[in-house]
């Protein structure tokens, strides 16, 4: 999954990351709701591969949006699922109590992190490895790793169980 703050970063991010990107999640926490619905409404229109949003139910609706993820502080994922019905819902998770909780509510998928430091969130402290495993081992619908994933790490991810990994810096 790649992680993206424009539609223009999105298209590259899908047609040029060496990797096969699955899903695009728009992310621009700085754009106000007008400027956010602008732009992801592009990124649907043009992107390859579905778009979710991050944490804006009423958004990824107006444009058509595959679905949303949420961060941990967010909406209830119940709640979520309730606006988006069949869309998908993704929340983002630091343990494995609330992956768990997560996968309880309806969620789709949980995104686990960070696995290791990483510069978008300076100040959380890496959870690493085994504890990627643990979620992994613990949940029944997929876990995509985040967090100071690069190219090498992508396949310790899919070692320790993650169905994927999500990564921003990688794919700006």
């Amino acid at each position: 999954m790649a992680v993206v703050s424009s539609a223009a970063a999105g298209i590259r991010a899908a047609s040029g990351a060496g990797f096969a990107v699955s899903i695009l999640q728009l992310r621009a926490p700085l754009l106000g709701a007008s400027d956010l619905e602008v732009e992801a409404r592009e990124l649907v229109a043009s992107s390859p591969v579905p778009i979710l949003l991050s944490a804006r139910c009423d958004i990824a609706l107006a444009v058509g949006a595959a679905g949303v993820n949420l961060p941990e502080r967010d909406i209830a994922v119940a709640d979520a699922r309730r606006l988006l019905r069949e869309r998908l819902v993704g929340r983002s998770v630091h343990s494995v109590e609330d992956a768990l909780r997560a996968q309880e509510d309806g969620a789709d998928f949980v995104i686990f992190g960070p696995v290791w430091a990483s510069a978008t969130h300076p100040r959380r402290e890496p959870a690493g490895l085994d504890a990627l495993a643990r979620v992994c081992r613990a949940l029944r619908v997929p876990v995509v790793a985040i967090g100071g994933v690069t190219h090498d790490r992508v396949a310790v991810c899919h070692g320790a169980g993650a169905a994927g990994f999500a990564a921003i810096g990688m794919f700006q």
